[in-house]
C-alpha cells in the first residue's frame, strides 16, 4: 500500500490538537500525520507534546491567510508525498461576546480566515486529494443558527448557489453591509462567527458537487462537522466536552473507508447529518 499523508489546519492546540492526537492514535506507520500552525514555535511545542505521549506527527508551517505560505505546503506535500489523502481544514477565529470592534472589523477579520482563508487552502490542497481521500470542513451550529436567522430571500440566495464564486460574493457582499452598520436590517445575521460557518457549510456543499464530476479521481468525500461546544480558548474554555472528545466526529468521517459514498456535502454533528439546506 502507498504511504498516506493526512494534514490539520490549526492544529497547534484546541480541537485541531484533538484531532492529530486522535489520528496519531489511529493510523498505522503508513500514515504520516501533520500538525501545522500559523505561528512555527507554537507548532513545535505541540509536536513535543505529543511526542511525550509516544506520538509522532510531522510538522509544517501553514498560515491560511498567506498565500506563499499555502504554496509552500502544497509544494512540499507534491515533492515529499506526490498527494495528500486527508485534510481538515480546522483552523478558524472568533471575536469574544466582549469584543468592542465595529461590526464591520469583526466581519472582515471572521471571514479572512474562516471563509476565504479556508477557501484558498481548499483550491490548493484538494486538487492533491487522492482517490478515496477525505476533506473535511470544520464548520459550527453556529452557522445554522445565522441561516434561520437571515431573511427568506437571504436564505433564497445561499440555497441557489452553485459555484464557489457564488458563495464568495455573498460573503463579501455580507462584509460589505456589516461595514455599513446594522446587517439585520438588509436580512443578514449580527454573528459575524456564524455567517462565516454558514459560508464554509455552503461551500462544502459545492466541493462535495464538484468532486463527482471529476473522473479522473474516485470516491473523494467532502463534508462538514461541528465538533461541539468544546473548552478552547475560542470558547474562553466555557465549552461542555474536551478537545479529544470535539475531534470524535471530525475524525470519524475523516476515516470513512474506501467505497463509502456518504457522508458526503452535508453538515455532521455527534456523527449524524445535523443541517442541510
Amino acid at each position: 500500500m502507498a504511504h498516506r499523508v493526512a494534514l490539520v489546519t490549526g492544529s497547534n492546540k484546541g480541537v485541531g490538537l484533538g484531532i492529530v492526537r486522535a489520528l496519531c492514535k489511529k493510523l498505522d506507520s503508513n500514515w504520516t500525520v501533520y500538525l501545522t500552525s500559523m505561528i512555527e514555535e507554537e507548532g513545535k511545542e505541540a509536536v513535543a507534546k505529543l511526542n511525550q505521549e509516544g506520538l509522532k506527527p510531522a510538522y509544517h508551517q501553514l498560515d491560511i491567510l498567506e498565500q506563499s505560505s499555502i504554496d509552500k505546503v502544497r509544494a512540499h506535500l507534491e515533492k515529499e508525498h506526490g498527494g495528500l489523502d486527508i485534510l481538515i481544514n480546522n483552523a478558524g477565529i472568533a471575536f469574544k461576546e466582549s469584543a468592542t470592534e465595529p461590526i464591520g472589523v469583526q466581519a472582515k477579520a471572521t471571514l479572512a480566515t474562516n471563509f476565504f482563508g479556508t477557501l484558498a487552502n481548499c483550491r490548493a490542497l484538494i486538487p492533491l486529494i487522492r482517490s478515496h481521500g477525505r476533506v473535511v470542513n470544520i464548520a459550527s451550529r453556529r452557522g445554522k443558527y445565522a441561516f434561520e436567522a437571515m431573511s427568506p430571500e437571504v436564505q433564497g440566495r445561499f440555497r441557489a448557489t452553485r459555484t464557489e464564486q457564488d458563495v464568495e460574493e455573498l460573503m463579501k457582499e455580507y462584509i460589505e453591509i456589516a461595514q455599513g452598520g446594522d446587517p439585520t436590517s438588509k436580512g443578514w445575521p449580527t454573528s459575524t462567527y456564524g455567517t462565516s460557518k454558514m459560508g464554509l457549510i455552503a461551500l462544502t456543499k459545492i466541493q462535495a458537487a464538484d468532486v463527482l464530476k471529476d473522473k479522473t479521481r474516485e470516491n473523494i468525500l467532502i463534508m462538514a462537522c461541528c465538533p461541539g461546544y468544546v473548552r478552547t480558548d475560542m470558547s474562553s474554555h466555557k465549552g461542555e466536552i474536551s478537545i479529544d472528545e470535539g475531534a470524535d466526529t471530525p475524525v470519524y468521517l475523516a476515516l470513512q473507508p474506501p467505497g463509502t459514498t456518504e457522508p458526503h456535502g452535508k453538515m455532521y454533528r455527534e456523527r449524524v447529518v445535523y443541517f442541510d439546506f
